[in-house]
């Protein structure tokens, strides 16, 4: 049975998110989403898997020229995931994400104290680029930052702040606790900075 549901949703793909997206690969898999906007700004690579009620999301509502939303190849995208680009998000190969994660290039302006937040402009900020091999825990939220590869971001996580390669960070605001070492083939402990202890 859990088969036959696999083949429905890759003719589902092969059928119709083909006319949806910009592009997507061969042996991609988009669960049912809560959402798609922008989908001609997106594309999904080959082998991606999309869990359902996640939604995507790449409008350039912040005046940009150009917006992507790119996820790829071998990438697998947990359920309720809300990933929403105003300019620029890509999550290169192979990157996991657990349940309810939020990444986001933009936020709402809450300058004007006289306006509610909802009425107010959307604010450009950071592009976002998650690293091959990166893997982010569940409700990690990323706002703006870059993350390097085969990164370990936990879970509740709030990330702010660019994170070097092969880095293990915690907390809200997101902080590094632990850094790959090269010349002791080992992970160590770091200071909240990322120098090792």
């Amino acid at each position: 049975m859990r088969y036959l549901i696999r083949i429905i949703d890759l003719l589902k793909t092969v059928l119709y998110y083909k006319f949806v997206f910009k592009r997507i690969g061969i042996k991609s898999i988009i669960g049912k989403p809560l959402k798609i906007d922008g989908g001609n700004n997106i594309i999904i690579g080959e082998s991606v898997y999309v869990a359902k009620g996640t939604w995507l999301a790449a409008l350039p509502l912040t005046g940009e020229k150009e917006c992507v939303l790119e996820i790829g190849d071998g990438s697998n995208i947990g359920h309720f995931n809300h990933i929403y680009a105003t300019k620029k998000i890509v999550l290169e190969r192979n990157v996991l994400t657990a349940d309810k994660v939020y990444i986001s290039d933009n936020l709402h302006d809450y300058e004007n104290i006289h306006l509610p937040v909802m009425k107010q402009r959307i604010r450009q900020i950071g592009e976002v680029i998650i690293g091959e091999g990166s893997w982010l825990g569940e409700n990690v939220c990323i706002l703006g930052a870059k993350i390097g590869k085969n990164c370990v971001i936990g879970a509740n996580a709030v990330v702010t702040k660019d994170i070097p390669d092969f880095s293990i960070v915690v907390g809200a605001p997101a902080y590094i606790i632990k850094r790959y070492c090269f010349e002791t083939n080992s992970w160590r402990k770091t200071d909240n900075k990322g120098f090792f202890i």
